[in-house]
């Protein structure tokens, strides 16, 4: 089998195909447009590459059959692909990338509605930033309801979609490299955000590692992809990949975040000296040689 084999879906899915083509001409087109170094320009195709070949190829089988394969899977859409595509600060190139009279017709007036902006509002609160980020982990691990999702290819496919698009709310949020505003959390604030989500994967990861039985028993009823690998060492795989890559993950966000925190806080520094006060601002307006050089 070569590799082109490898990359035919396992299980066609045209909205995994229509909105990664979506991205990719919006972001091609943008980058004629809008200045995007080559670092950030191979950051965005990387990012959106992994979460193709994690939700499209024929990789998906292994997926569904091992359970350390599934959270190497869910490392990738809800980790490694989000992060490396919010690290690319795509915003501007993917707006150039829209025609301007779709951009003044459909897009503009649809993000300025009520219901979006308060969507945002919600989502994109630190608290429930964090909720939803762990949340959704322990969510779909939970043994009943990991159960379904395994069983059922529209749920499974919901599964794997809220990993990608929380993933990409939160690291979008925690590796914006402005200001606030524009901006919706400050510098200091997104660190904490993403400090905060490391104890729960850490606590998750050593529990299914530990666990002295066998958490997800749908592998062993749906036939194992590796017959060779037992039940508890494929969990206990799964728990480390959860456990250290997840929460190593979030520790070079939070090095990220705290780097964007000192160059602002650096930037604000300079500034400040560089204008001067108001009281000494009016008192050289008011010296006499100063008012007669004027």
């Amino acid at each position: 089998m070569n590799l082109l084999d490898w990359l035919e879906p396992w299980e066609f899915s045209p909205t995994v195909v229509i909105a990664v083509l979506v991205a990719a001409v919006l972001f091609a087109r943008g980058v004629r447009k809008a200045k995007v170094s080559i670092a950030r320009q191979l950051s965005f195709w990387f990012g959106l590459i992994a979460l193709y070949v994690a939700l499209h190829t024929r990789l998906d089988y292994f997926f569904e059959h091992e359970f350390f394969m599934h959270r190497a899977q869910h490392l990738v859409l809800h980790h490694l692909g989000p992060f490396f595509i919010a690290l690319s600060y795509p915003g501007a190139a993917l707006r150039a990338g829209i025609p301007f009279r779709w951009r003044q017709r459909f897009v503009r007036p649809a993000l300025q509605t009520r219901a979006v902006r308060a969507t945002l509002d919600v989502v994109m609160h630190p608290v429930v930033a964090v909720v939803l980020f762990v949340g959704l982990i322990y969510f779909w691990l939970l043994s009943p309801i990991h159960f379904v999702a395994m069983l059922d290819w529209r749920l499974y496919r919901v599964m794997n979609w809220s990993m990608v698009i929380d993933g990409l709310l939160f690291w979008w949020l925690v590796l914006d490299s402005r200001p606030a505003p524009p901006a919706r959390l400050s510098p200091g604030r997104r660190v904490l955000v993403v400090i905060a989500a490391i104890p729960p994967q850490i606590v998750l990861g050593a529990f299914i590692f530990f666990s002295p039985r066998e958490l997800y028993p749908v592998y062993s009823i749906c036939g194992r992809a590796f017959t060779w690998l037992s039940p508890m060492r494929d969990q206990q795989i799964g728990g480390l990949l959860l456990w250290i890559p997840g929460s190593m993950m979030s520790v070079i966000g939070a090095l990220l975040a705290l780097r964007h925190w000192m160059r602002l806080s650096a930037r604000s520094l300079r500034s400040e000296r560089v204008a001067p006060s108001p009281v000494a601002e009016t008192a050289l307006n008011s010296h006499p040689i100063a008012a007669s050089q004027r």
